[in-house]
């Protein structure tokens, strides 16, 4: 009698096809302007939904998000935009503020239950508390950006904005420091400038 031996092959992970990488990657672009297509809170939660998912630094997930879609939070925001930026922001149906959590260690114990020492670790240790925040926070905005794409949406992600004022205007606790202003809905009229080249393989790639 023979006995039945697991197999410790890896599993086969499959690939995106042309079309996905097209929309996440190849063919995605950045929106300068939106319809007034309204983009719904279910859209903006699987935003999220699939941003949760992506991989932190010790699993530890500092980003934060603040979905503006008011008329009254668009007044509080747009002010706070460089004037470059204010036009497009005013256009989309939803502004997103990404934030950093500056203590996102608090959550260690949950998101981490192997190490749950790392919240009073993190706590004793605010430089490497900064440390971690500042790689993580700008990882989980790409996330983010390639999520929008995966719901069909356009992203404009901008960094022109009075960080400080933000700060004071959303996060008055400061707890959360603001990173990246993305705008989300679907392209409007002229919604895109002209493709910039990309940096050749051979200039930024080496073998060893």
């Amino acid at each position: 009698m023979t006995s039945a031996v697991e197999s410790t092959e890896a599993p086969a992970v499959p690939g995106l096809d042309e079309a996905g990488r097209a929309l996440l990657f190849t063919e995605a672009r950045t929106a300068n302007a939106f319809a007034d297509t309204p983009v719904s809170d279910e859209q903006l939660a699987a935003i999220w939904e699939l941003t949760r998912w992506a991989p932190t630094g010790g699993n530890l997930q500092p980003l934060r998000v603040t979905f503006v879609r008011t008329p009254e939070g668009r007044e509080r925001l747009l002010p706070l935009m460089n004037e470059g930026n204010r036009a497009k922001t005013a256009s989309a149906p939803v502004t997103a503020i990404l934030a950093v959590d500056s203590r996102f260690h608090e959550y260690a114990p949950t998101v981490l239950p192997i190490r749950p020492q790392m919240k009073d670790a993190l706590e004793a240790d605010e430089a490497g508390r900064s440390a971690i925040g500042q790689l993580n926070g700008p990882l989980q905005a790409g996330y983010f950006i390639l999520a929008i794409r995966a719901q069909g949406l356009v992203a404009g992600p901008m960094a022109g904005f009075d960080a400080a004022g933000i700060d004071a205007e959303f996060f008055p606790d400061g707890r959360w420091k603001s990173l990246l202003v993305i705008n989300i809905g679907h392209p409007g009229e002229n919604p895109w400038f002209a493709r910039l080249p990309r940096l050749d393989p051979t200039d930024v790639i080496r073998w060893a």
